[in-house]
């Protein structure tokens, strides 16, 4: 088997750029008749909001940050937008309650709610157990994807509550 990897990763016809569509600064490779170029960037707030921007899509799934979700405690409820809903970056988007406290949640970008995680509704737990994969808030669609230039990695991010 490692033979046939070899020779299939030795072969150019594999891996060979598509010159029609390369720039100076990129190279996208073919592989077969298939094309992938997708990025997905993860920024926050200094409010405890998770984004997770698809550029393919313009999507940005909307969460709060697992720091966010152990200050708070126990989640007992989940305020969501509703679908629909246009938002400003740093508009109120939604609320979260826990035993310990009510916190607000801000729009970290601009746009609209294409869809809300109906299943924190029944769940609202699910915030604790996996804040920012399946306790997911909402997906946006951001009217100004250069927004995501101003949130913070997570190691920006991470300073800000070390401090």
């Amino acid at each position: 088997m490692q033979t046939g990897l070899r020779a299939a990763f030795r072969s150019r016809a594999l891996f060979t750029p598509n010159r029609s569509r390369v720039s100076s600064t990129s190279q996208v490779f073919r592989v077969g008749a298939l094309y992938s170029r997708a990025l997905h960037t993860k920024k926050y707030t200094v409010e405890h909001e998770v984004v997770n921007f698809d550029d393919a899509t313009g999507v940005g799934i909307v969460s709060i940050s697992d720091h966010a979700q152990s200050v708070l405690g126990d989640v007992v409820f989940v305020e969501l937008p509703t679908i629909g809903s246009s938002f400003a970056q740093g508009d109120q988007l939604g609320a979260v309650e826990s035993v310990k406290a009510a916190s607000d949640i801000y729009a970290p970008v601009s746009g609209t709610v294409e869809e809300v995680n109906e299943t924190l509704a029944s769940e609202p737990g699910l915030l604790n157990k996996s804040p920012e994969e399946k306790g997911w808030l909402c997906k946006i669609k951001l009217s100004d994807p250069s927004e995501m230039d101003k949130l913070m990695t997570f190691e920006e991010y991470k300073q800000t509550y070390e401090e």
